[in-house]
């Protein structure tokens, strides 16, 4: 624990909030800005004497219960939340991840793609959101429900997914998509739906398993990716990650090269419309 960087960063945090900020009035007598450390005990259900004892580096360590309170009563971000934690000397307490929820900037940055495939995934692997060129290009991922939202479970049970890439590029992809399930459970290995989803598939499929017991990890560097497409042929596409990591969402770009074969064909795709059945 490290009291005085514990006393000091609540202090800038008490004073920087105002008292209208946390539903309190504001009084004539009030002649500093922020809050008094008595609101701030009141706000968190403790002691003032409690309280002010954290700020001059006394007292006894506060518990994760009392700076739960504190973090409540401050108004404080997930990070300055998780900050709190480490200073008092405790592991940052695991939040559970919104599964739905698209990050607005996230979102307004996939929603100025028109004309490259972009989609935002899940850590899962689930498809949130799809713009019209990689539905084109890669069907409808948004579709599907239950277990077959992620990716890694249709990769591993569905004959129809595989369609898409070129026989002799399925077993490197399959290492891939393991490595990256591996990687999501490694970062939360108490996290029940990757669990759940990892358990499945070491159930369901053998090749899985294989491939999940040589522990594969793979670097931020995508290959490109050989897409064998219906309508238009064979394209050779290179995918771009953007990561948020406070919703550990991804951003899927695929372009190609101006000029290219490739780029041409996803310009003609983008003419010709729906019509590939996914």
């Amino acid at each position: 624990m490290d009291r005085a960087e514990l006393a000091d960063f609540l202090r800038t945090r008490r004073e920087a909030l105002q008292p209208e900020d946390v539903g309190l009035p504001r009084t004539r007598r009030r002649r500093t800005g922020g809050l008094r450390r008595e609101e701030v005990a009141d706000l968190s259900n403790m002691s003032t004497d409690y309280y002010t004892r954290i700020e001059q580096q006394r007292g006894p360590r506060p518990s994760e219960q009392m700076l739960s309170a504190v973090t409540r009563a401050l108004r404080l971000s997930p990070d300055e939340h998780d900050h709190l934690f480490r200073l008092a000397g405790y592991p940052t307490p695991r939040r559970v991840p919104r599964t739905g929820h698209i990050n607005p900037g996230m979102l307004a940055v996939f929603q100025r793609m028109e004309d490259t495939p972009a989609q935002i995934f899940s850590r899962l692997g689930e498809t949130l959101a799809q713009n019209r060129l990689s539905t084109l290009l890669l069907g409808d991922q948004t579709r599907h429900t239950g277990p077959h939202r992620a990716l890694a479970y249709r990769w591993f049970t569905d004959p129809a997914e595989r369609r898409l890439l070129p026989p002799e590029d399925h077993a490197r992809h399959s290492r891939t998509v393991t490595a990256q399930l591996l990687a999501t459970h490694t970062r939360d290995p108490a996290d029940p739906r990757t669990a759940a989803l990892v358990g499945e598939l070491l159930r369901t499929s053998p090749e899985f398993a294989a491939i999940w017991s040589e522990h594969p990890v793979i670097g931020p560097y995508c290959d490109p990716k050989r897409i064998d497409h219906p309508r238009i042929g064979s394209l050779e596409l290179h995918g771009q990650n953007l990561l948020d990591p406070d919703e550990s969402q991804l951003l899927t770009v695929f372009t190609a090269p101006p000029g290219t074969e490739s780029h041409e064909k996803l310009k003609f795709l983008l003419v010709l419309g729906p019509g590939v059945a996914a």
